[in-house]
């Protein structure tokens, strides 16, 4: 018996099913990440809201999306909300787990960087007569976004690979592609050495925008360092 087929791992290396996972899980990252920056600013704007209300809610919601296993989240999601007459389709269920999960770890980043920023710019620009819409957009958010940078490049490496999770509820991804040839032609080593090298080259390119992305800002070791003091 054979173990290993290079003529098989090669013949499924540019396999256009296989290509069509990697694309979906491209897109599933690129929107999942921009549903979920714009939950977790909101989120993290709420944390820092004096009303009492706003910041118990977002403290409520990110512990518990923090606190439970996204692959719980997506079977809740997909199976356990029809039972209440609430149904997705695959695709929604995926999205919307995806990017309820990560406005939870977005929204902390966001607040970290926020935070950052010292009080004292703020209180010069409101003695200028600056609205707080407009410290927020001109003082708060250009300091604050290159400290989030970092954490925020981390995360959408991190979910690249997350996405293989939404297989569990039969979202056609890299992984899920990858397992349905895996059953067709039961050549597992080949298939999963082909779907990780993809991951790994998906991984590895962000890794060279992320450092393209943190120059371009001018991002610093001592921007890092004033989160974690001020943290």
């Amino acid at each position: 018996m054979t173990l290993w087929s290079w003529s098989g791992f090669f013949g499924y290396l540019f396999n256009p099913f296989i290509l069509g996972g990697v694309f979906t899980t491209i897109w599933l990252t690129v929107v999942s990440l921009t549903a979920g920056l714009i939950l977790g600013f909101v989120l993290a704007l709420m944390r820092r809201s004096p009303f009492r209300l706003a910041k118990t809610l977002a403290k409520i919601y990110i512990w518990l999306f923090r606190g439970t296993p996204l692959l719980v989240q997506l079977i809740a999601l997909y199976t356990a909300l029809p039972q209440f007459g609430i149904r997705f389709t695959v695709i929604e269920a995926a999205l919307i787990g995806l990017a309820l999960n990560e406005a939870a770890y977005l929204a902390e980043i966001i607040r970290a960087g926020i935070e950052a920023v010292p009080e004292g710019q703020a209180r010069a620009a409101r003695a200028l007569g600056m609205t707080e819409r407009q410290i927020m957009r001109h003082i708060v958010m250009p300091q604050a976004f290159k400290v989030i940078i970092p954490p925020l490049g981390n995360s959408v490496n991190g979910l690249l690979k997350t996405t293989s999770v939404t297989s569990v509820i039969s979202m056609e991804e890299l992984l899920r592609r990858t397992q349905v040839l895996i059953q067709e032609h039961f050549m597992v080593l080949e298939l999963f050495a082909v779907a990780a090298i993809y991951y790994l080259l998906l991984t590895t390119l962000w890794d060279f925008v992320q450092n393209h992305i943190e120059k371009r800002f001018g991002q610093a070791t001592n921007s890092r360092l004033s989160v974690t003091e001020k943290r």
